[in-house]
C-alpha cells in the first residue's frame, strides 16, 4: 500500500522498530485545511517487560498559546507487529497491526470520534494522523517522526 506515493514499511518487531528516540514535527489544522497550531518536540519508546512505553515531549503553539506539552501511552505487544494501545491512566485507546506498515484506528472520546491512521516509511521514519470530528473539536494532528539515533 502507498500514501501519498510512498510504500508502507512492514513491521514484524514493534517494539524493535520502536524502540529508542525520536524527532517529532506535528501540525494543528482544521478540518478544511487551516493551520491553528504546530508542536516540536522528542519521542522516545522504552519497553518495559511486554510494554512498550510511549513518551512524547515538546512546545506547542496553539492560536495564541505558546507552552510545554507531554504524553505517555502504553503500547501493549500482542503479537509481532501488534499492540493494544492505553492510556496512562490505563484506559483503552485503540489496537495497532503494522506487519504491512500501515493502520486505521478509531477511539471515541465523549461525544467525539478520533480516526487515525499510521504510516510507516522507512526504518527512520513514519506519520500518524489523527482526525478529530464532534461537537467539541474538529482538526486534523499530523505527526511526523524521524529517527533521531541513526
Amino acid at each position: 500500500m502507498a500514501h501519498n506515493g510512498v510504500v508502507a514499511f512492514p513491521i514484524t518487531d514493534l517494539a524493535g522498530y520502536f524502540s529508542g528516540a525520536w524527532l517529532l514535527d506535528r501540525g494543528i489544522a482544521g478540518i478544511g485545511g487551516e493551520e491553528l497550531g504546530q508542536a516540536e518536540g522528542r519521542a522516545t519508546f522504552a519497553l518495559e517487560g511486554e510494554v512498550l512505553v510511549y513518551h512524547e515531549a515538546g512546545r506547542l503553539r496553539l492560536g495564541a498559546h505558546t507552552g510545554p506539552f507531554s504524553r505517555t501511552l502504553h503500547y501493549r505487544i500482542t503479537g509481532a507487529g501488534r499492540a493494544a494501545v492505553h492510556f496512562d491512566h490505563g484506559g483503552f485507546f485503540h489496537e495497532l497491526d503494522l506487519t504491512i506498515g500501515e493502520w486505521v484506528a478509531g477511539h471515541p472520546c465523549q461525544a467525539d470520534f478520533y480516526r487515525g491512521s499510521y504510516h510507516v516509511h522507512d526504518r527512520r521514519g513514519w506519520r500518524q494522523e489523527w482526525t478529530v470530528r464532534g461537537p467539541a473539536k474538529e482538526h486534523v494532528i499530523t505527526s511526523r517522526f524521524t529517527r533521531e539515533d541513526g
